[in-house]
């Protein structure tokens, strides 16, 4: 299909992580990337990037997860990769994001019943950040640590869910408290559309703040409201006007669902590379 760099994503077990090394060798391909946790954890049997948190209550589950981002870590430099993409963590006594999708799809966007729910979910998630903050910081800093040691940035990814850790707010807190020069931000265009569309930033305004500190980005579209991982320029982010935005030297990697076509994929590598050629 004309891609020579991938990125390894969080489902992969082992055995599959080996043969892509094997593979690696002999097709000459090049990983730009890889999506903690990889491989995926033995003990879990389905692909879930968060099943464990470097902000869960459990000590025994932040240990483990920071295990599995330094073996991550160390997967990235043995396919030569430059970036770890993180998840670090969330609010799990937290559950407003569901509450605020059902209110915008059955119209109450622009109400006060939707204000309402929506000022209340802030007060909820500010009243408890930095609890929640400090944990994900410890596990962090090992991390961050580590992967210096193998010549790997981390790149912290924002994520579609209010509940998410850090949120937009935090993020650049996060990045300053930290004070490594490894650490950085990872882009989701998808994910911050749908935050978008729930009116809790502006993608806009917040790719101006946050933009140059991207190591790289999650390309994929949204149809109106939530429906994502899209093919690019087949819904409503304005990919033009916001790759202004970012570093050219980040890395851009097409992450879309299964269900796209071949077809689809292709027209939209085409595009973006007559838009925004390197």
């Amino acid at each position: 299909m004309g891609f020579l760099r991938i990125e390894l994503g969080h489902g992969l077990q082992a055995p599959m992580v080996a043969d892509l090394l094997k593979a690696r060798e002999k097709l000459g391909f090049q990983v730009s990337s890889v999506h903690c946790f990889c491989p995926l954890p033995p003990e879990v049997m389905a692909d879930n990037p968060d099943c464990y948190e470097f902000t869960s209550h459990r000590a025994e589950d932040r240990r483990r997860a920071v295990r599995l981002a330094i073996q991550t870590i160390d997967m990235a430099e043995r396919f030569g990769a430059g970036v770890v993409v993180v998840h670090a963590g969330r609010v799990r006594t937290l559950q407003v994001t569901n509450q605020l999708r059902e209110l915008a799809r059955s119209g109450h966007l622009l109400d006060k019943k939707y204000g309402s729910a929506k000022i209340q979910a802030v007060r909820r998630r500010e009243a408890v950040s930095e609890t929640y903050l400090q944990r994900s910081l410890e596990c962090l800093v090992e991390i961050a640590d580590h992967a210096a040691k193998m010549g790997v940035r981390l790149g912290i990814e924002n994520r579609e869910d209010y509940e998410a850790v850090p949120s937009e707010r935090e993020m650049e807190n996060l990045l300053h408290r930290l004070e490594a020069s490894n650490v950085g931000y990872w882009h989701d265009f998808g994910h911050a559309q749908i935050k978008d569309h729930l009116g809790l930033l502006s993608h806009d305004q917040w790719l101006d703040r946050i933009g140059q500190r991207a190591f790289g980005c999650h390309v994929h579209d949204v149809k109106w409201p939530f429906n994502d991982h899209q093919a690019p320029f087949t819904g409503v982010i304005p990919f033009e006007k916001l790759m202004s935005k970012l570093p050219k030297r980040a890395e851009f990697v097409f992450e879309m669902s299964p269900r796209v076509s071949k077809e689809d994929i292709l027209a939209a590598r085409n595009r973006w590379q007559s838009l925004f050629p390197q």
